[in-house]
């Protein structure tokens, strides 16, 4: 297929910036006192292109897929919970589901290749491009016309939805495994410093997969590096593909896209591979428990709101963050500045 990738806009409005900062830094505090808020109540603004930001009908997109590599014993769990996760989701008995439900966001879920049929639901898009991905040990994930699709997919999941602000989670028992093997490929990092215990791997288990992990990235050893769709389609799975081709949209739409965990982020860098310019819409929500995400980060250059030991994936981490993004912006829109407030400089230095 003819893949047209979406034209991101580059950040480069210096003056927005500087009005940003100014009218963070007159606000009565001392400066820099709100620290890391500050900073991106100014990246929100320059994003959305104004000094009055306002975040609307943020969108939480889940999206879902089996793994053929979970075959190799890479996970502590079975390909069923994957499915069955989807049904909570569905449920809202999911931890992500009760998130997004306090803070009235509205969640998505999208088959992009689960193993089971589901029943009709208003929240359920369907995008299936089959019963999960190959076994990558031993052959490629998917075809790159297949994983073209999945691009394509993610483009019009999110060109179909309202407001200004995506919100990426994943569902896939074994997609830490498709994670790690991206980002090792990708970045030339070892597959052990980039491989962790996903769902609860004991040290064994850890061995065991960076085990078949390396097995797989000598399999796929001809596939260019500087290729990342290539890199997607031999190693990656159906989930994290759509997700790159929701990133590039969202960005391409100058939306705020608040990054979970360990496998959105290794989208991020696929995506960021195909344009590096979809960086500068991204807020980084946390730093997970999972081995190789602290590393992720700082290849991607990434600074993340919260360091709470998060590991559940869902986008959970991405929604306890959220809060965040709605205070950096009612700071800049309703906090009083000196001159409003009738409050001297010095008296806050």
């Amino acid at each position: 297929m003819n893949l047209a990738i979406p034209k991101i806009l580059k950040l480069e409005d210096l003056s927005l910036v500087e009005q940003l900062t100014a009218k963070i830094n007159n606000k009565t505090k001392p400066l820099g006192s709100l620290g890391q808020l500050e900073s991106l109540a100014v990246k929100i603004g320059n994003i959305l292109g104004t000094t009055t930001p306002c975040l609307t009908q943020p969108q939480l997109v889940v999206y879902a897929a089996d793994h053929g590599i979970v075959k190799q014993g890479v996970s502590a769990f079975p390909s069923d919970v994957t499915w069955q996760m989807v049904q909570n989701f569905l449920a809202d008995g999911a931890a992500v589901s009760v998130l997004a439900r306090q803070h009235d966001v509205s969640l998505t879920v999208v088959d992009c290749g689960v193993k089971h049929v589901f029943e009709a639901h208003p929240r359920l898009i369907v995008k299936k491009l089959g019963d999960g991905t190959a076994d990558s040990s031993c052959t490629v994930a998917m075809s790159v016309e297949v994983c073209q699709q999945a691009v394509q997919n993610g483009i019009e999941i999110v060109r179909a939805l309202p407001g200004n602000v995506l919100i990426l989670g994943e569902m896939g028992i074994g997609n830490t495994s498709a994670a790690s093997l991206l980002f090792s490929k990708l970045s030339g990092i070892d597959i052990e410093q980039c491989t962790g215990a996903g769902t609860g791997l004991d040290s064994d288990a850890v061995i065991h997969k960076t085990k078949i992990l390396r097995q797989a990235l000598e399999f796929h050893h001809t596939v260019p590096d500087d290729k990342p769709l290539e890199v997607l389609a031999a190693t990656g799975g159906f989930e994290i593909a759509t997700m790159v081709g929701s990133l590039l949209e969202a960005a391409a739409s100058r939306r705020v896209i608040l990054v979970d965990g360990f496998i959105v982020s290794a989208a991020l860098l696929v995506a960021s591979r195909i344009d590096s310019s979809v960086l500068d819409y991204c807020v980084f929500a946390h730093r997970s428990g999972e081995r190789g995400h602290t590393i992720l980060l700082d290849h991607l250059k990434g600074v993340p709101l919260l360091d709470l030991g998060l590991r559940l994936g869902e986008g959970s981490g991405a929604m306890i963050a959220w809060p965040l993004l709605q205070s950096a912006c009612v700071i800049l829109n309703e906090m009083a500045s000196f001159e409003a407030a009738g409050v001297s400089r010095e008296s806050v230095s």
